[in-house]
């Protein structure tokens, strides 16, 4: 079951100009939908690109290599890293 059928307990309210509303009545008449259906299909289907778009990473093959490469490395404490983890820990235990 997809977002758009599920069982709906929430709203969104907007306001917009007239020819926005007419634009949207005709293309949803288009697609045989209801305004409220084709509304919720299309922002569902721009917010999915958007979140994919903020959350995935695309790299070349030699950034990709690259940034493999340091996920295997080892990780290099130094001075500054150890006094920032060492604050951590005692931030977090104290409260």
């Amino acid at each position: 079951m997809d977002a758009a059928t599920q069982n709906k307990n929430e709203r969104i309210n907007l306001r917009l100009k007239s020819s926005a509303k007419s634009l949207i009545e005709r293309a949803a008449s288009f697609e045989c939908k209801t305004v409220s259906h084709f509304i919720l299909t299309s922002a569902l289907e721009q917010a999915e690109k958007t979140v994919q778009k903020h959350e995935t990473m695309t790299l070349k093959a030699k950034n990709s290599r690259i940034f493999f490469e340091a996920l295997d490395a080892p990780v290099r404490f130094n001075r500054k890293l150890a006094v920032a983890l060492e604050e951590h820990d005692q931030r977090v235990a104290s409260k």
